[in-house]
């Protein structure tokens, strides 16, 4: 019979697997990460792991998540902090931050091997719609904070947003010199769009 855990240590081997998850991704990518590696450093008993997670895939998906949700609570914080006459060109240029702040990450040399790309293709159904309500409950509240941007769209919004996220993986392809310039135009593009209300 499987042990139970009270809340407070559930919560520390969650912890500690995210963790040692993210310590695993820089060192090693997805691939080469190992689901005895993770328990090794994280010093618990392979079947705890499975108490957890049903897969190293679900694991990884929490740390992309606890990720996303610390990046985007750092661009709220900015958001909050702007005087009621925000423009397109302050929140383009606090968007274009976020994203550049994922080259310093993890996360970046996680998109780049191709990882990401993977773990995505690995996931649950279930797993790839919470996330996308999750980033439209982030856009949501995005909006709520600038007044001028429209509340049309919202999902449109977001989708647009992760599709300029994605395009991180292609640098190489859209080309490394004028890639940063290429990101802020289509950023801008869309940010113009949530204050105009819209795509015709």
């Amino acid at each position: 019979m499987p042990r139970s855990f009270s809340g407070t240590e559930r919560e520390y081997i969650k912890n500690r697997l995210i963790e040692v998850a993210e310590e695993c991704l820089a060192q090693y990518g997805l691939k080469k990460t190992t689901v005895d590696e993770i328990v090794r450093r994280a010093n618990i008993p392979k079947g705890t792991f499975y108490l957890f997670y049903a897969s190293k895939e679900l694991l990884f998906f929490d740390v992309f998540i606890a990720f996303h949700d610390k990046t985007h609570a750092k661009l709220h914080a900015q958001i909050e902090k702007l005087d009621d006459g925000a423009g397109a060109a302050q929140i383009t240029e606090m968007i274009f931050g976020l994203y550049k702040s994922i080259e310093s990450s993890f996360l970046y040399r996680f998109m780049m091997d191709g990882d990401l790309e993977l773990l995505f293709r690995k996931l649950p159904k279930e797993a790839i719609e919470a996330h996308k309500v999750r980033d439209d409950l982030s856009v949501q509240y995005l909006v709520s904070l600038v007044p001028g941007i429209s509340e049309e769209n919202l999902k449109l919004f977001s989708a647009a947003l992760r599709a300029l996220f994605a395009t991180m993986m292609y640098r190489r392809e859209i080309g490394t010199e004028v890639f940063d310039k290429a990101l802020k135009i289509l950023i801008h593009g869309v940010v113009l769009q949530m204050f105009e209300g819209g795509v015709q």
